[in-house]
C-alpha cells in the first residue's frame, strides 16, 4: 500500500480506574479515542533558545549510569526513546511521540486502510483478546470469526499480558502472510484453531438505510479521508430510495473523531453554505483560525466538490444527531455546530469532551511529534473541552438504563487533561452500583447500531414525528436535558 500524506491518528487513552477500565473493555468495546488532528507542513523552529546544556549533560551522564549499572544491558537509543515519550506525554494525554511504527499506523488509520485480519477488538477480563465484531467480508469473517470470540493465542503465544497494542501488531503483517489463532467460542466445546491470511482491510466509516417509511438513518464511525465523500453517495442513495424523506437521524454514537475537515464536510453538508463551523485558538498564529463550511475547507482530494451530489433537500430535512460518551473530537465538532446553529436536535447523553486540536510535527523522516496546539470552539463560542456537547434531549441507551455510558470515562477523568472554559466536575459513582451494573451489562448482547431494537434511534424517529420521547430519568440525565434550556 502506499501511503499518503496523512492527516489524522488514533489515539488511545489512558485509564485512571481500573474499575472502569475493566468494565468498558469486558463488554466489547475498543477503549479508543481518535484525536481531532491537523498536519503542518513547517519545518521545526525552536520558540525559546535550546534546552539549557547543562540539562543536555544531566540526561547524558543519566544514560550513562543505566548502560554501566543497570543489571541487565540496556540499548541507548530505547533510553532516548523512553525520554522522549514521557517528556512529550506529560503535557497531556493526547500528546506524544510516534515512533516510526506508529507514524505508519496513524497514516494506515486515516486513509481508512491497513493490513490485517478485519476484527474489532476489546480484552476480556481474563486478558484474552475478545471479538467485538469481525468487519464485512474480511479474512476474518471468512475465516468464521465471530462476534464474542475469544482470541487466546496468537501463532501459539499465550495473549495474556501482551495488552490490546502488542496484540494487534502480531495480527497485523504483509498482505498474503498468515496468522493462526487460537479461539474459545461459548458454544464450543474445545478451542478452535484458525489461519486466517492477512490482506489490505478497506475500512468504511459510513452507512446508511431507510428504518421506516419516510426516515432515514445514517452512522459515521470515524472521520476518515474518504468519509465526506461516501456520506454524500450514500445521502443521495438515500434521496432515490425514499423519494418522500419526512427526516434523517445522524448516528454519531461512539464516534471518536479524526479528520477536523471531515468534520467540517459532514456539517457542511446540512448547514448553509459557508456558515462557520469551528474554530481554533492556540499560542501560534497558525492555530488561530475559523473554518466555515466551504469546499476549500473539507475537500482533501483535488477535483470536485464531493457535497456537489448531495441532494438540496439535506438542507433543510428535519435532523436528529445521536450522541453518548463515547461521540468525541471531530464527532462533537459536528454536533456542536448544527446545534448552535439550531439545526438539529441532539438527543443522547453528554458527549466525551475532547475540545483540542493536535499537530503532527515531522521529526526527520519517519518519526513525528503529535502536539496539543489548540482549543476549538462551536460558532458560538462555546469550548467543548472537558464539558462536552450537552444533548437537548437526555435519552438513555436502552429503556432500562444507560448502558455502558454510566462506566465510561470522559476527557475532565484524564489525568493532566488541558482545562476547559467551562469545565465541571466528574462524576463519583459509587463503586458498588458500578459492579452490579456491569455484572448486568455482562449478560447483554452488544448494541446493534440501526437495528430494530436500537432504543435511541427509536426515540430520535419519535422526536422527528413529533411524538413523545422517553426521556432518562437520571438525576444526571434530567441535568442534561435541562441545561440547553437555560443558556
Amino acid at each position: 500500500m502506499r501511503a499518503r500524506r496523512p492527516r489524522a491518528a488514533v489515539n488511545k487513552l489512558p485509564m485512571r480506574s481500573t474499575l472502569k477500565n475493566t468494565g468498558l473493555l469486558a463488554v466489547g468495546v475498543v477503549a479508543g479515542v481518535a484525536v481531532t488532528m491537523q498536519f503542518s507542513a513547517l519545518a521545526y523552529k525552536p520558540v525559546e533558545p535550546s534546552m539549557p546544556l547543562d540539562g543536555l549533560r544531566q540526561l547524558s551522564r543519566v544514560v550513562d549510569v543505566i548502560q554501566s549499572s543497570y543489571v541487565e544491558p540496556v540499548k541507548g537509543d530505547k533510553l532516548l526513546t523512553e525520554a522522549i515519550n514521557g517528556m512529550v506525554g506529560s503535557l497531556d494525554p493526547h500528546s506524544g511521540y510516534l515512533d516510526p511504527a506508529a507514524y505508519r499506523e496513524l497514516r494506515e488509520g486515516t486513509e481508512g486502510r491497513f493490513v490485517g485480519l478485519g476484527i474489532e477488538i476489546g480484552q476480556s477480563d481474563e486478558g484474552y483478546v475478545e471479538i467485538v465484531a469481525p468487519m464485512e467480508d474480511s479474512p476474518a469473517e471468512r475465516a468464521g470469526i465471530q462476534a464474542g470470540d475469544l482470541i487466546t493465542r496468537i501463532d501459539g503465544a499465550d495473549v495474556r499480558g501482551l495488552g490490546l497494542d502488542e496484540a494487534v501488531k502480531r495480527m497485523r503483517g504483509t498482505p498474503g502472510t498468515r496468522v493462526t489463532l487460537t479461539i474459545a467460542r461459548a458454544s464450543a466445546p474445545q478451542p478452535l484453531v484458525l489461519t486466517v491470511e492477512r490482506q489490505e482491510i478497506v475500512q468504511k466509516s459510513v452507512k446508511a438505510k431507510i428504518v421506516e417509511p419516510g426516515y432515514a438513518w445514517m452512522r459515521i464511525s470515524q472521520f476518515q479521508e474518504p468519509t465526506v465523500d461516501d456520506m454524500a453517495a450514500k445521502l443521495a442513495e438515500l434521496a432515490r430510495a425514499e423519494p418522500h424523506l419526512k427526516g434523517l437521524v445522524l448516528d454519531l454514537r461512539n464516534d471518536p473523531g479524526g479528520l477536523l475537515q471531515g468534520a467540517i464536510g459532514v456539517a457542511a453538508a446540512f448547514l448553509p453554505e459557508g456558515v462557520e463551523i469551528v474554530s481554533t485558538n492556540g499560542q501560534l498564529a497558525e492555530m488561530r483560525q475559523r473554518y466555515f463550511g466551504r469546499p476549500e475547507y473539507y475537500m482533501l482530494r483535488s477535483g470536485r466538490d464531493p457535497l456537489a451530489a448531495v441532494p438540496n433537500l439535506f438542507k433543510t430535512l428535519p435532523l436528529v444527531v445521536l450522541v453518548n460518551t463515547g461521540s468525541a473530537s471531530a464527532s462533537e465538532i459536528v454536533a456542536g455546530a448544527l446545534q448552535d446553529h439550531k439545526r438539529a436536535s441532539i438527543v443522547g447523553t453528554r458527549t466525551f469532551g475532547k475540545g483540542s486540536v493536535q499537530t503532527i510535527r515531522p521529526i526527520g523522516t519517519e518519526a513525528a511529534v503529535k502536539l496539543t496546539t489548540a482549543r476549538y470552539y462551536t460558532p458560538a463560542g462555546r469550548s467543548i473541552q472537558a464539558r462536552g456537547i450537552v444533548p437537548d434531549f437526555a435519552v438513555d441507551e436502552t429503556a432500562e438504563d444507560d448502558g455502558l455510558n454510566a462506566l465510561r470515562m470522559r476527557e475532565a477523568d484524564l489525568e493532566h487533561h488541558l482545562s476547559g472554559d467551562a469545565e465541571e466536575a466528574t462524576r463519583e459513582d459509587d463503586i458498588e452500583e458500578q459492579m452490579a451494573l456491569l455484572a448486568k451489562l455482562r449478560q447483554r448482547k452488544p448494541l446493534a447500531y440501526g437495528s430494530a431494537t436500537d432504543f435511541q434511534l427509536a426515540q430520535a424517529v419519535k422526536h422527528l414525528k413529533g411524538e413523545r420521547m422517553q426521556l432518562s430519568t437520571r438525576q444526571d440525565g434530567a441535568k442534561l436535558a435541562g441545561a440547553v434550556k437555560q443558556d
